[in-house]
């Protein structure tokens, strides 16, 4: 059993799948991160202009749709991370597996 996870290591498929799905983490987790931490310094540093409301007679501030926009894009985020991993990182796990199972 020890034979074929030294197998899988030693595969320069699973190099690559493990590079390609660490950088395209990395990337979203940072691009995710930008975004909150933006939104927590407008609400930090400017909670008048968040507080501003979108049009005259209205309760719905600007800092509504923007933080609805946050949740928003965290779910799109996570959709292109599953679109991907069904897609490329699938295709290089078939290719280790395939890679093992020939040996």
């Amino acid at each position: 059993m020890n034979n074929i996870y030294q197998q899988i290591e030693n595969s320069a498929h699973f190099r690559e799948l493990v590079e390609r799905r660490q950088r395209f983490a990395f990337m979203l987790s940072i691009i995710m991160l930008i975004i909150y931490v933006g939104f927590i310094l407008l609400i930090a540093f400017a909670p008048h202009w968040l507080g501003t409301p979108l049009h005259e007679g209205t309760n719905v501030t600007r800092g509504i749709p923007i933080g609805i926009g946050v949740i928003v894009i965290s779910f799109v985020l996570t959709g292109v991370y599953v679109w991907r991993a069904n897609g490329e990182f699938d295709r290089l796990t078939k290719a280790v597996l395939s890679e093992v199972k020939a040996s």
